[in-house]
């Protein structure tokens, strides 16, 4: 017999069991993607072409918000801060995760503890150019002329820790040189003072430097992986000059820790996709980066790694900072 109460149990049972199955598939809405570094430089386009093709592979936007300050450092703590439900992730890499742990006295996250690493994105080596008034057209002139004058000679970076300003203190290391470090807020106004000559030099990303070199407005000596790159077979590597020289900026895709393991495994397939795809992969060949997955499990590993290597070279450079 069906009573009053039976009936109405009966069609309220399955309304309140609705809810949990008719919960959305990530992503449900859109991603916001923190770039820890200005507009207008390498990783902004980089970052800007990988978010694009993750939009076209989940249906959601991946949009990219900047936000810059104390090489990289204030981003990447605003996704360790950010609610960790997959709706906002970012860039993290050898600056802020392979450098600052060990060339700051403190910092306001921790890399092994606030993060989901999710994978690789890409690996970029660096371009040392030069002002065009500086009189030196080789690694080579450029060490003799800098060993002729310590401490005059400067070379601008994206900021302090960054692999812009490792570079050159590997440089000063290696080369018995002493440059003098000055640090900005991000490759592209470091570029600016490049061009009217209020720093001698920069390490650089090659991308936007490589423009700039073909245009005829720096002269390019030399790129800081152990070969050539492909992009500019015609422009030595460092290290035919300075052996074992070896500075390569790569980057990884993270967000805050705890993000559910569905979504990173989501995350993980849409990053293989997409690093995976020709014209992905075709555009990043053209600005000298070579698209780089790896599982999330990977990445910790090689996060790691890459600490504990930098880690004897901060130290001897004297990379430290309160």
């Amino acid at each position: 017999m069906i009573t009053r109460r039976s009936a109405i149990a009966a069609i309220a049972t399955p309304a309140l069991a609705q809810p949990a199955l008719a919960q959305p598939a990530w992503p449900a809405q859109a991603v916001r993607y923190i770039n820890p570094y200005p507009p207008g430089g390498p990783t902004d386009t980089l970052s800007r072409r990988l978010c694009q093709k993750l939009s076209g592979l989940s249906g959601q936007p991946f949009l990219v918000e900047n936000r810059s300050g104390a090489g990289g450092n204030v981003g990447v703590d605003a996704i360790a801060k950010s609610r960790p439900d997959g709706y906002t992730i970012g860039l993290g890499g050898i600056a802020s995760h392979g450098v600052a742990p060990t060339m700051y006295a403190t910092l306001p996250f921790d890399v092994t503890r606030d993060f989901t690493y999710v994978s690789g994105m890409w690996q970029l080596p660096n371009l040392l150019a030069v002002n065009l008034d500086l009189p030196v057209h080789s690694v080579a002139e450029l060490l003799e002329y800098a060993r002729a004058r310590p401490g005059q000679l400067t070379f601008g970076s994206a900021g302090p820790g960054t692999t812009l300003h490792l570079a050159g203190e590997v440089f000063n290391l290696l080369g018995q040189v002493r440059l003098v470090h000055v640090p900005y807020r991000g490759s592209a106004p470091a570029q600016l003072d490049l061009l009217a000559g209020r720093v001698s030099m920069m390490f650089d990303n090659i991308p936007g430097t490589l423009t700039l070199a073909r245009q005829g407005r720096v002269r390019p000596l030399g790129v800081t992986s152990l070969a050539r790159n492909d992009t500019a077979p015609e422009i030595p590597a460092i290290a035919e000059t300075l052996p074992g020289f070896d500075v390569v900026s790569w980057t990884c895709l993270i967000g805050p820790a705890g993000i559910a393991p569905g979504i990173v495994a989501r995350l993980s397939e849409l990053m293989r996709a997409a690093l995976a795809a020709p014209d992905l992969r075709a555009s990043y060949f053209e600005l000298a980066a070579t698209p780089w997955f790896t599982t999330p499990d990977e990445m910790v590993t090689y996060q790691a790694r890459s600490v504990a290597t930098l880690a004897p070279v901060v130290r001897a450079a004297g990379l430290r900072a309160d």
